[in-house]
């Protein structure tokens, strides 16, 4: 990640799916933080694969490029139940992790409960609970209609929470190396 201690962090967050990719944009600066844009790409059903994963990054590609994030970050696949779904998200989220890597834009994991316990405070809070308090941390007047949207900023909020934390540890480390 580029130097971020006295400047603003931007992270690109993403809610990887081929159906539906959630893409959120939040600033940090010092403890503030604002939300630049956030939406869903999305793809047709009845497309091949290829041309839907294709979009997700081509559409991946311009949001980079527009923004200019610092970082992105993006969920981990998750196996549950159904692993043909697991199997999608995880070609989505190659997709964009190879748009990412093309324009060295370092990228970072996290599971739904490191997610949801870095914004709600509990690793077992309600789809709800995470689109509510999406809404409060960022300003918003009301919680982002998409869920997908919604998981997208809680990547970004939960990134910038991590990287702020791990940053001052750093330089308290730094002042007083004997701790």
């Amino acid at each position: 990640m580029r130097a971020a201690t006295a400047r603003r962090l931007r992270v690109l967050g993403i809610d990887p799916g081929t159906a539906s990719t959630g893409f959120g944009v939040v600033d940090c600066e010092a403890q503030a933080l604002s939300t630049i844009t956030g939406g869903v790409i999305s793809t047709e059903p009845g497309v091949p694969l290829e041309r839907r994963l294709a979009s997700i990054a081509g559409h991946l590609a311009d949001l980079l490029d527009e923004h200019r994030p610092d970082a992105l970050a993006i969920e981990e696949v998750f196996f549950g139940r159904n692993a043909r779904s697991a199997f999608a998200v995880g070609q989505a989220r190659g997709a964009v992790l190879a748009a990412a890597g093309a324009r060295d834009v370092p990228c970072f994991s996290y599971t739904p409960q490191a997610v949801k316990l870095a914004v709600c405070g509990s690793g077992a809070a309600r789809k709800d609970q995470v689109q509510r308090m999406v809404a409060a941390l960022l300003g918003l007047e009301a919680p982002p209609a998409s869920d997908h949207a919604a998981d997208a900023l809680a990547l970004a909020i939960c990134h910038a929470h991590t990287a702020r934390s791990s940053e001052q540890g750093v330089r308290a480390h730094a002042q007083n190396p004997n701790t």
